[in-house]
């Protein structure tokens, strides 16, 4: 398999802690790349230009984060990180959802900063601010129903979170969130956590 990626995104983080979790990471070549040049080799892949962006062994093409993953957790044979049924399956899902929701507004508030001065909309970054801390605060306060999982919603968890450190370092969510904080500090110990620490492209 091969997957266009680059270091400082947390959606190719989410895949590549997600690899290293199934034991997958090892028979993924990582094609690095930039998205924003919208190069050939990615674009004749993915129309989109984003990444990660996976080519399966049998030349198939897949994107976003969300279905790479569930791609991913097809094969392997140790315990699924995306349960297939039931009550917990759909408590899975929404947690991805709530983080990956929680990342859209992040990185919209990111780009809003790379903007000139004079073109920035002080309203749209409060607005999407406020989506961020309503979805931390959420995650605070239900943070005993998933914090003793493995799964996709918590990998995706700790993605967000690691981001909003390494892009948005002058604004702690820690002070209000101290249960928030002391899983996180937990998990980012671990191995696929400490090997996918986001960085800036050279």
């Amino acid at each position: 398999m091969k997957l266009y990626y680059a270091p400082a995104s947390p959606f190719v983080r989410k895949v590549n802690v997600f690899a290293m979790e199934t034991g997958l990471d090892k028979k993924i070549e990582w094609l690095r790349t930039n998205p924003w040049q919208a190069e050939d080799k990615l674009t004749a892949e993915n129309p989109l230009s984003k990444i990660p962006t996976l080519i399966t062994d049998d030349d198939k093409v897949i994107y976003d984060s969300r279905v790479i993953c569930e791609y991913l957790d097809s094969l392997h044979n140790g315990d699924k990180l995306i349960p297939g049924k039931g009550e917990k399956h759909w408590q899975v899902l929404r947690l991805q959802a709530l983080a990956d929701g929680i990342l859209d507004a992040g990185i919209l508030r990111f780009m809003e900063k790379k903007r000139p001065s004079e073109l920035r909309s002080k309203d749209w970054d409060n607005m999407q601010q406020k989506s961020v801390e309503r979805g931390l605060d959420y995650l605070e306060s239900s943070i005993s129903d998933w914090s003793d999982n493995l799964d996709i919603g918590v990998i995706t968890v700790a993605c967000v979170l690691g981001w909003l450190d390494f892009r948005f370092a002058d604004e702690d969510w820690r002070t209000r969130r101290p249960q928030l904080k002391n899983w996180f500090e937990l998990f980012s110990k671990r191995p696929s956590m400490v090997k996918t620490m986001p960085a800036e492209a050279k």
